[in-house]
């Protein structure tokens, strides 16, 4: 992963997303580009424009923490992306490789299978995923062969048929999947895939271009299930203390709807593989996942 300026590769694009009329600005004119000018930007967070070229070009490598901070209220940036800024620019505790965030804590295992009737699986920084519940690993069946969801996403041929909202789903994924490489900048599994998800697939390549960086926390997932049908999830996140860079994500349906009853059917599949009783998971007749008065999306 080129990252000689990976500072001013951020900077650009966070730059070109910013509308001029958002902070005051003619958006008319003669720009030949979006967003705002160097120029524009430099008056903006209080600094020579002779200065900021020069840190946007990789030429000034050892900006102040005032300045970064400055142009990070210029560029609007939100809480994830500016500690994104400061990393880059070297003024944040950047953790290096570290093997303990590839194994997976026997507690935490332990926990996953407290989530009977949910799909639960934890994450490595590179989006590996290191442990399921029974239900996440029915819920992942179709995808034989690969185990990095990134990878699964752009590369697996029933990505796009599993997940119908595949474009918000993968600019999400993107978006954390750039966050950690500015948390864990050595990591080699991260920059192995990103090297070669750049190379081989263009719409990895344009979103990782776009340099918008922002966490994981609560998402809606959709999941056309051969076996289950469509599932509706509502996922959240949290991270895994004992392990810097892991996440362990936790997807619940909607009570009383057809993907409860889903969920719930294959988690008795799996009850009667391990030679358990199995529990009635027949949804209740006429369920939704759009009870009357929610929406999901």
């Amino acid at each position: 992963m080129p990252d000689a300026n990976r500072l001013g590769e951020f900077l650009r694009a966070s730059r070109a997303r910013v509308d001029p009329q958002e902070v005051g600005l003619p958006r008319g004119g003669d720009r030949r580009v979006p967003g705002l000018r160097r120029e524009e930007l430099a008056v903006l967070a209080g600094v020579s424009a002779d200065y900021y070229a020069r840190l946007e070009q990789g030429r000034e490598r050892n900006p102040s923490a005032q300045v970064l901070d400055a142009i990070g209220r210029a560029l609007r940036l939100d809480p994830d992306a500016r500690r994104h800024l400061f990393r880059l620019a070297g003024l944040h505790p950047r953790l290096g490789p570290d093997n303990s965030r590839d194994s997976v804590h026997p507690a935490l295992l332990r926990l996953l299978d407290a989530f009977p009737d949910t799909a639960a699986y934890v994450l490595s920084p590179a989006f590996e995923v290191l442990a399921t519940n029974s239900v996440a690993a029915a819920l992942l069946s179709p995808f034989t062969g690969p185990t990095n969801m990134v990878r699964v996403l752009f590369q697996h041929p029933q990505a796009r048929a599993v997940f119908p909202d595949w474009s918000t789903l993968t600019e999400n994924v993107v978006h954390a999947l750039q966050l950690n490489a500015g948390r864990f900048p050595e990591d080699p599994h991260i920059r192995a895939l990103v090297a070669d998800l750049r190379r081989d697939s263009p719409a990895f390549r344009t979103l990782w271009a776009d340099q918008t960086v922002r966490g994981l926390t609560r998402m809606f997932k959709v999941i056309d299930h051969p076996e289950a049908g469509r599932v509706h999830l509502t996922y959240q996140t949290f991270d895994v203390r004992d392990a810097p860079g892991q996440q362990l994500l936790v997807g619940t349906p909607e009570p009383g709807s057809h993907s409860a009853g889903a969920l719930a059917a294959l988690a008795a599949a799996d009850r009667v593989i391990a030679g358990q009783p199995p529990a009635d998971s027949q949804p209740p007749e006429g369920a939704s996942d759009h009870p009357a008065g929610s929406q999901e999306s």
